[in-house]
């Protein structure tokens, strides 16, 4: 399980293992799939994706290859399964699923098809996201695993999401990281603990 930071985590790793992969590439090969130089490996917000007053653009300089999360859902598989690790009365871990958009941005249909390409085999054959690649700051424990799965959408969704940014589409392709789970801290007592019992009595008797 994770912190509150996993969301975040899970993207930046991505990121970070697709910039690792291309520079652990031989220079021949980099050479043969692009004509120009490094690609870009970035995480972008929807107002850097729709073009807001902040946004760079992705192609200025060179290629490049930008996730965005476009949806986050409760996994149909554990968002109803009843809690039974604890008799604390703490709720499940929330259990999420990630919706990314992968482009690839460049100036020509050789470099926009081959970093694809290149992305989506890199994905292929690292199917899962183990503790040594997801970002510390996500605050994973040992064991987790990050299941990445190419996503189902249909033409009509996929346009829905460019025509959202009034922008012409790019080429892109959905995955999606499950299951990312969040712990829940513990519930933080009201007040101060009691750790000592004092009890005095007073009264007045009546004479005889």
């Amino acid at each position: 399980m994770a912190n509150l930071l996993a969301i975040h985590s899970i993207g930046e790793s991505l990121v970070s293992y697709f910039a690792h992969a291309w520079q652990a590439l031989p220079q021949e090969q980099k050479d043969t799939l692009l004509s120009g130089a490094d690609p870009v490996f970035s995480l972008v917000s929807s107002r850097e994706l729709g073009g807001g007053p902040t946004a760079s653009e992705p192609t200025a300089s060179r290629p490049a290859l930008t996730l965005y999360l476009y949806r986050v859902m409760m996994n149909e598989h554990l968002r109803n399964q009843p809690y039974t690790g604890s008799t604390s009365g703490e709720p499940p871990p929330l259990a999420l699923d990630l919706h990314y958009l992968l482009t690839v941005w460049a100036d020509n249909a050789r470099d926009e098809h081959r970093l694809l390409g290149w992305a989506m085999h890199q994905l292929h054959t690292h199917q899962t996201l183990s503790a040594s690649d997801l970002n510390e700051d996500g605050g994973w424990s040992s064991g987790e695993m990050i299941q990445l799965i190419p996503a189902e959408l249909s033409n009509e969704d996929l346009m829905r999401i460019w025509d959202a940014f009034q922008r012409p589409y790019t080429l892109s392709i959905s995955y999606i990281a499950r299951v990312v789970r969040i712990d829940v801290p513990p519930s933080t007592p009201s007040g101060r603990p009691v750790v000592a019992r004092r009890l005095s009595f007073s009264g007045t008797g009546s004479g005889a």
